[in-house]
């Protein structure tokens, strides 16, 4: 491989991207704006669910048993109705995800030491939230009545009776169980993904449908020196991208970095190898730029996003679709990230992921050198 030919075309290429903005755009911009845009939109934590209450009772108590919902973050108290049919137009306007049915003789029940049926009807829409906001009313609920029962004791004179068992939580890694933490780590492999594979899957495609391939191809240039030029760019694209990200997630949205940054680093440039290897096969393989970009869109932007386990759980999927993700390589990226930024773990838990990315990358830029071929068909 020849240096000076190799840089001759690196350069030729860094020169189109500087004067082509859309090339820029897709570059740096978008990733950005993906970045920003699923930063503060994309969560998983459930709070500030709408509530409706019809307070049948109306009684202190009862009033008291409200405020345990409404004084709570995960809760926000929309409307007081009167009856079912307005619960079920609070569900329909979506003004209210849960709504409490507290019955007339509310206060008398919990008075007499009887159990008091509070009637918890939710949007079942969306069945997830719908289960956590259950879970959530189930907790408010189970604390207020243990509360009860503890002042009917104490009032009875007797002494209340200790737990034999008591849970005590400790959160490790995630400590606040902040959401955000879990799915950064995992938009910057989906962000370096859909940069590389759509950038390079045209690069190739694009001397093609311009012409400017024959005149490649009467040069002494080489396969392999011209595929690394193309790369060259693009590579360093990527790793400014990877700066960006880091910087965005420590100063902009506050998610800590526990692991090594020299590794992360070192890592995510072995992930952006076989990236840009495989949209430069792509283009390689296609001739076509329209074509290679549907074609990277299929083959990289929805793996990524769907199968990566970047926001569903991989162990939740069915048996063969868990054995397609393994060979997604966002998702041993995605696992690199959370496990440096959230666990700071290292090469001894890692190295799996490694040498998949490793394997990878190697096998389609060798397959890429093998399929260009220096001649008009």
């Amino acid at each position: 491989m020849n240096l000076r030919r190799l840089k001759a075309v690196a350069k030729k290429e860094f020169l189109h991207v500087l004067r082509d903005p859309r090339s820029l755009m897709m570059g740096i911009g978008m990733p950005m704006l993906l970045l920003f845009l699923f930063g503060y939109a994309l969560t998983l934590d459930v709070d500030r669910v709408p509530l409706a209450v019809w307070d049948q009772a109306e009684t202190a108590r009862s009033r008291e048993f409200i405020s345990r919902f409404s004084g709570s973050r995960y809760f926000d108290l929309r409307q007081q109705v009167s009856g079912y049919r307005a619960i079920e137009e609070a569900v329909d306007r979506r003004e209210a995800l849960i709504a409490l049915v507290i019955p007339p003789d509310f206060d008398s029940l919990l008075s007499q030491g009887e159990r008091a049926p509070v009637q918890t009807i939710l949007d079942g829409s969306d069945p997830t939230t719908a289960t956590i906001a259950l879970g959530y009313a189930e907790a408010t609920a189970a604390a207020y009545s243990r509360d009860i029962a503890l002042q009917q004791m104490q009032r009875q004179g007797l002494q209340p009776r200790v737990p034999s068992l008591e849970l005590k939580q400790r959160v490790w890694f995630n400590t606040d169980m902040v959401s955000r933490n879990f799915i950064f780590p995992g938009l910057i492999a989906v962000v370096m993904m859909i940069m590389a594979a759509i950038l390079t899957s045209l690069c190739m495609a694009r001397e093609w449908e311009t012409g400017t391939m024959e005149q490649l191809i009467a040069t002494p240039v080489s396969g392999p020196e011209l595929i690394f030029g193309k790369l060259a760019p693009y590579f360093c694209i990527g790793v400014l991208d990877l700066i960006l990200c880091v910087c965005v997630g420590e100063f902009v949205f506050n998610v800590p970095l526990r692991g090594s940054l020299g590794l992360l680093a070192a890592l995510a440039v072995l992930f952006l190898f076989g990236a840009l290897s495989f949209g430069i096969l792509l283009s390689i393989i296609t001739k076509s730029q329209l074509l290679a970009s549907q074609l990277a869109i299929v083959t990289t932007v929805l793996p990524a996003f769907l199968l990566s386990g970047f926001i569903f759980p991989i162990e939740n999927m069915p048996l063969p679709i868990q054995a397609v993700t393994r060979l997604i390589s966002a998702r041993y990226f995605v696992l690199i990230l959370r496990g440096i930024y959230l666990k700071d773990v290292g090469m001894a838990v890692l190295w799996p992921e490694v040498l998949f990315l490793g394997v990878f990358g190697t096998a389609v830029l060798v397959v890429a050198v093998k399929k260009f071929r220096k001649k008009i068909l």
